[in-house]
């Protein structure tokens, strides 16, 4: 499988996306370390939202709530050593009944960090995969009621009128549809010099 993303990721590369700044995924194996290859300055981030999931599945349907706002300051911290704390806080008072979401933060926690280091304008940004899984899954809504596709052209018209269908209902400029982008594109500025290149 790992070779399988690095073919993807190259095939990318090969294609024009030259750089990358953040990398949010949901723990692929292999994905990580294929995304490293092809872009080593890339910061590689956790999608913060499948942590909550994956926690979530651990625990009992009475204790989800509690659970999840336990696990509130860790992913809200200021710092990486405040979130640190926040996870001992929480191992300290879920772990003797949840160790598995205790061990999954700790999994994860070397590809969760580099998200407390980012500016809060972009962590709303970046702290979920969701707005790509909402796209393939309109994408998927429009595929599976065809049945088959003459030819792939065909199938690639479809797809196109889907997203700029998408496009249009989420309002904003092209290619944005995220609240608070311009004070992100701000941010991100900032924080890596000279990689984003304005467009004339």
């Amino acid at each position: 499988m790992p070779n399988f993303w690095l073919g993807v990721l190259t095939e990318l590369r090969n294609r024009g996306l030259a750089d990358v700044l953040i990398v949010c995924c949901d723990g692929l194996t292999g994905f990580g370390d294929a995304i490293e290859a092809v872009w080593p300055q890339a910061v590689i981030q956790t999608c913060v939202v499948h942590l909550i999931r994956n926690s979530i599945r651990y625990c009992s349907w009475k204790d989800r709530k509690a659970v999840a706002r336990a696990l509130r300051p860790v992913y809200q911290a200021a710092t990486v050593d405040a979130a640190a704390d926040a996870l001992d806080s929480f191992a300290a008072d879920w772990g003797p009944r949840y160790p598995a979401i205790v061990d999954l933060w700790r999994r994860s926690w070397d590809r969760f960090i580099p998200f407390l280091e980012f500016d809060p304008t972009i962590r709303k940004v970046i702290y979920t995969t969701n707005a790509i899984e909402s796209l393939n899954s309109q994408l998927r809504k429009v595929t599976k009621t065809r049945g088959h596709f003459p030819t792939d052209d065909a199938a690639l018209k479809i797809l196109y009128l889907a997203i700029r269908n998408i496009g249009h209902t989420r309002g904003g400029e092209a290619g944005t549809g995220t609240w608070g982008w311009k004070q992100a594109l701000n941010a991100f500025v900032v924080a890596f010099p000279g990689r984003l290149e304005p467009t004339l």
